[in-house]
């Protein structure tokens, strides 16, 4: 029935199995880029700092989500309440949102992260969109 896992006094672990982000960090940011990409079938979000390294991320399907859940708007917005409460960590003030894709996540994952207190100063859709799209199938001869 898997691994026992052994807990040290450092370490805080939920009812997921996942670890508790630290009281104190290293880096102090005042304001950063969240990227939201959602697709049908997961949605994944990134914040970043305001030339773009990565600072942390998070997806449905980490946070324990399993097959068609991971689509839902549920899911996305619990993604972005745990990255709001990581990123409170880090002394963020205001993001810019960057939406990506087309799945049923994209506004939720943003309500969740705005739900920790966050100001939002932009919202920009990046979603790729065909002009023509791929050359179509040459009709049947029979």
């Amino acid at each position: 029935m898997g691994k026992k896992r052994i807990v040290t006094t450092k370490d805080k672990v939920d009812s997921k199995g996942a670890t508790a982000p630290k009281a104190s960090s290293k880096k102090k940011v005042e304001s950063g880029i969240l990227c939201v990409q959602s697709t049908y079938n997961n949605t994944l979000v990134l914040l970043t700092d305001k030339s773009g390294n990565a600072l942390m991320a998070s997806s449905a399907g980490a946070l324990g989500f399993k097959g068609a859940k991971k689509g839902t708007p549920f899911a996305a917005a619990k993604v972005g309440e745990v990255l709001g409460e990581k990123a409170a960590l880090l002394g963020l003030k205001e993001i810019s949102v960057v939406v990506k894709g087309v799945g049923s996540g994209r506004e939720s994952a943003i309500r969740g992260f705005i739900s920790k207190g966050f100001n939002i100063t932009a919202i920009t859709d990046q979603t790729p969109v065909p002009h023509n799209g791929p050359k179509p199938k040459k009709p049947r001869r029979v």
